[in-house]
């Protein structure tokens, strides 16, 4: 999985610039059918898939990698599925003057105002978020990190 992947290749360079540490890197991707998104580029793309996710069940997976010290990596995948209500144009219009979407994967903070268009979350919210605590913390523990 793609979220997976570049979590992978994060905590890789991180670790060969701070030998000897423990790296954590996390990567989120957001999916809906056969499309996903990334980090939109500009404030059109991020109305275009918050348009595309509007009323309907989406994905969100990251990837988080942990680095260890003696170069080992392990990597987990969190999944979370999200059902969102219908998103009026006035709502619509708020998320992108609100200005959330920068620089976060399908255009939305689900700590910021698209929590309040979330009517169902199966999964880790802290994945949504951006980092799975639950997951984070197991590989730290698996790779000897005193979590």
């Amino acid at each position: 999985m793609l979220a997976s992947r570049l979590a992978r290749e994060k905590a890789i360079a991180g670790a060969n610039a701070a030998p000897g540490a423990y790296v954590v890197a996390a990567d989120t991707v957001v999916a809906l059918g056969r499309r996903v998104f990334g980090k939109p580029s500009d404030e059109a793309q991020a109305r275009r898939m918050l348009e595309l996710l509007s009323g309907r069940a989406h994905r969100v997976l990251t990837g988080v990698a942990v680095a260890a010290p003696d170069g080992r990596v392990s990597v987990r995948l969190s999944e979370t599925r999200l059902q969102w209500k219908r998103l009026t144009p006035r709502e619509l219009n708020a998320m992108l003057a609100s200005g959330e979407w920068r620089g976060v994967a399908g255009g939305y903070r689900i700590q910021g105002l698209a929590g309040g268009c979330t009517m169902q979350l199966q999964g880790s919210y802290t994945g949504v978020v951006g980092l799975p605590l639950y997951e984070t913390l197991a590989l730290l523990h698996g790779l000897g990190y005193p979590a």
